[in-house]
């Protein structure tokens, strides 16, 4: 029991750290977008990821089923090139806000998929109640100060898509972790396979190599960031959290990352926080408490969190 509460502890921190960090990756995309293209940051980024993994823990994965194979394949196709694509188009027929609130609806399908396709990922009451009061803190923070709405077919079903894509990933991301693999090396064989499947976008999109761009250090610093911190160290973390509390415990946090970004503005940008966001915020911390209550009577064995010791 002593050590289940450990790791129930372990995987909130991860979680929370990781959100953290995502929360704060809009400033560094908006800052690389003055000089590359989505796709050039969205590659360049996880090139990085992965030979910053690679670096960190060089043994090489052995996969021990065909089966585990295609989960690894299916995860970088979801979570890597298919989320992240959808999302960054979606934003060139849409308004950012409106993204931001269907994307963030990614914890609703993930329940939904984890309740047919996840041992132990019951829903109770409180998840739902938690989604619509943490949904309404978020369009309260997305629409702050606007008078009208605007809204684009096409964009919307592209974010709505990305948002299915991410739960996808974090059900796959579920079953992987319950393989026992290193989860470092299980995060760089998903990233490899992100990068193969974004391989053909590539001669569709405008891609320049060019280490040009790399001279000047704010392009360095924040191709870093999001390379070998966002995406190299939080990947790895979000994966433990799903391991450690289960794949729909761990997207409801995904509620904060409007917080996040909210609070970011305020330190870097020097934005005023307006009532508004500020009802928005309390609405969308008091949903994500709600949303992570345990509820109920003590999970039984096939609810608990998977322990088994990693493999080299």
């Amino acid at each position: 029991m002593k050590s289940e509460k450990n790791e129930l502890r372990l995987g909130r921190l991860m979680a929370f750290i990781t959100i953290i960090i995502w929360g704060t990756t809009f400033i560094s995309t908006k800052i690389l977008l003055e000089s590359f293209t989505p796709v050039e940051i969205l590659c360049y980024r996880f090139i990085i990821s992965f030979l910053a993994l690679s670096i960190c823990y060089p043994r090489r994965l052995k996969v021990q089923r065909r089966k585990h194979e295609l989960m690894f394949a299916a995860a970088g196709l979801c979570g890597v090139t298919m989320y992240q694509l959808l999302e960054n188009t979606a934003l060139t027929y849409t308004a950012a806000s409106n993204v931001g609130i269907i994307v963030s609806i990614s914890p609703f399908f993930t329940a939904m998929l984890a309740q047919r396709l996840l041992e132990g990922e019951k829903l109770e009451a409180n998840f739902f109640i938690g989604f619509v009061a943490a949904i309404t803190g978020i369009a309260l923070i997305s629409f702050n100060g606007k008078t009208s709405l605007e809204f684009n077919l096409i964009g919307e079903l592209l974010a709505t898509l990305a948002a299915a894509a991410w739960a996808i990933y974090s059900i796959l991301s579920r079953k992987i972790s319950q393989y026992g693999y290193n989860a470092i090396q299980a995060t760089r064989r998903i990233f490899s396979y992100g990068l193969l499947f974004m391989t053909p976008v590539l001669f569709f999109s405008r891609f320049e190599i060019s280490l040009e761009r790399f001279k000047q250090p704010v392009n360095l610093f924040n191709i870093l960031f999001l390379g070998m911190i966002a995406s190299a160290a939080c990947f790895v973390t979000w994966n433990l959290a799903v391991k450690y509390l289960g794949a729909v415990k761990t997207s409801v946090y995904i509620y904060l990352i409007p917080v996040v970004t909210v609070i970011t503005s305020m330190i870097i940008l020097g934005e005023k926080l307006t009532w508004v966001s500020g009802c928005g915020m309390g609405l969308t911390l008091t949903g994500l408490f709600i949303s992570e209550r345990k509820t109920g009577a003590p999970r039984s064995a096939a609810e608990k969190p998977v322990t088994s010791s990693p493999k080299a």
